[in-house]
């Protein structure tokens, strides 16, 4: 294939050469089985890579668990400069990493430059090596019963993490498990999706550029075996996976036979509620281009739109104008903003819900008809509209480029509908009456609830969900203390 560069000089079709796992800071030769890495917008094999094999999987735990005690006994300030260290050399790589993002994913580059490399690197990995050196020590004071004592509370990390991530944000998701779990003074055995390992297994190389100590990170990639050695592996102490509720009640199982902790990302069916004194001309557009973003592999997308029944009409021609903006295509050109799904398995379940809910009696109220390039996974956005709230395309996670639209007639049936799902991951609410909104805010069941669109993800705040959308919280301290263990000190005095 003919190199070629896009107007900021990046290589399109450059992907990382890496295919060795990293184990104990060794490059390793995989040994086990061998399977193909597509372009989705080409359908082009671009690699061949090789996973682990059960015996190299138990050396990356033991790796990890060797140099967990040095690790762990690192002051907080020691532990920051490596990760700080390690933010600098992805920073550098960033015109390597964002092609190898595009190319693997399809995200469209004008999208990931920042979303998929610099919010991740500069943004969260930069918190987790500051919150490295916070001393988390609790002092509760003085109890006298039987006697006079004092206690302290301490934070001590866990142990050893299985990082196991997403297809959709390679080094992102990455990035929210090994960065919490390294300030703490965790060591981490890192597991990418098998649709996307080749991101990670660049991150290796970086790992030891970085210059942090060998078996603090390990890399690893396979399939479903190599996941299920590592979630129920004895050596592990904690299992990070963001992925679907489905594979997520599995992995809580696996690890559930170790007592192994979980914290677990599991995607959602999230709301956005939009009350009948909005101006939806001025928020129509921007709701439909943020859930069709990614392609709508977010697990966060705010796909299931909650109207007020007096803005309704008025809503969907408002919203027509989003879906003239919407280019579906080659994620090289920077016009592009919807770009394929990972697989073409994945493909047509999407488009297996857009036809089943047109069977069922559903209408496509708004959708792109332009035609699909030849080549590529690609699906066209679609509002889905006249649907039950029972509906499946309502109720499930579609992980594509659908939306669905629902009417109601007051605030209290709009967030009857919002928490009408099993999941709760994030919600939107759209009001010009703050008090109001706050309101609806605090009674929508989710983990994160913006009012009027709120702002980029930020890393001091948790993440996570309520229900099916997961257990435990990423970012923030609260996702610190996913990877610490609490423990009370107390003495007569």
């Amino acid at each position: 294939m003919t190199t070629t560069a896009d107007q900021t000089g990046l290589a399109q079709d450059w992907v990382p050469d890496t295919r060795t796992l990293l184990i104990g800071g060794e490059m390793v030769e995989p040994r086990g089985e061998r399977w193909d890495v597509f372009n989705p917008a080409t359908e082009e094999v671009i690699a061949t890579v090789g996973g682990a094999s059960a015996d190299q999987v138990d050396a990356a735990v033991a790796a990890a668990r060797d140099a967990f005690p040095a690790w762990a006994a690192l002051s907080g300030e020691e532990r920051s400069r490596h990760i700080h260290r390690f933010a600098d050399v992805l920073e550098k790589a960033a015109d390597r990493l964002l092609p190898s993002i595009v190319n693997e994913v399809g995200t469209p580059v004008a999208l990931a430059e920042y979303l998929q490399v610099k919010m991740a690197v500069d943004e969260h990995l930069r918190w987790a090596a500051e919150a490295a050196k916070v001393d988390r020590t609790v002092h509760l004071g003085g109890y006298d019963k039987p006697h006079p004592t004092q206690s302290d509370v301490v934070h001590q990390p866990v142990g050893v993490v299985a990082a196991i991530t997403g297809y959709n944000y390679p080094l992102n998701l990455a990035i929210f498990k090994f960065g919490a779990a390294l300030a703490a003074g965790c060591t981490v055995v890192l597991f990418p999706s098998p649709r996307t390992p080749l991101t990670t297994l660049f991150l290796g190389e970086l790992i030891q550029e970085a210059g942090l100590p060998a078996g603090v990170m390990n890399v690893v990639v396979g399939g479903t075996e190599v996941g299920v050695q590592l979630s129920s592996h004895r050596g592990v102490d904690r299992v990070s996976f963001t992925g679907s509720d489905g594979v997520g009640s599995k992995i809580m199982a696996q690890a559930a036979e170790n007592l192994a902790g979980v914290t677990l990302e599991l995607g959602g069916k999230s709301p956005s509620i939009v009350t009948d004194d909005v101006d939806v001309k001025k928020i129509a557009v921007e709701m439909h281009l943020r859930w069709a973003r990614n392609g709508g592999q977010g697990c966060a997308a705010l796909a299931r739109l909650l109207v007020h029944e007096k803005q309704y009409d008025e809503f969907l021609e408002a919203g027509a104008a989003a879906f003239d903006q919407m280019v579906v295509g080659d994620p090289w050109d920077r016009a592009t903003n919807i770009g394929p799904m990972i697989r073409p398995d994945h493909q047509a379940r999407v488009q297996g819900f857009i036809d089943g809910s047109v069977a069922e009696g559903g209408k496509k109220l708004l959708e792109v008809t332009k035609p699909l390039p030849e080549k590529g996974w690609f699906v066209n956005p679609v509002l889905l509209g006249g649907l039950p709230h029972s509906a499946r395309a309502v109720q499930e996670e579609i992980f594509g480029p659908v939306a669905v639209i629902v009417p109601f007639k007051d605030t209290e049936e709009a967030i009857r509908l919002a928490n009408d799902t099993a999941y709760g991951l994030a919600a939107n609410v759209w009001c010009d009456d703050p008090t109001e909104a706050r309101r609806i805010a605090e009674q929508v069941r989710a983990g994160t609830v913006w009012i009027n669109g709120g702002g980029a993800m930020r890393p001091d705040a948790p993440f996570g969900g309520y229900g099916r959308s997961g257990v435990g919280r990423e970012l923030g301290e609260w996702g610190m203390k996913e990877y610490l263990e609490v423990k009370h000190i107390q003495w007569r005095v």
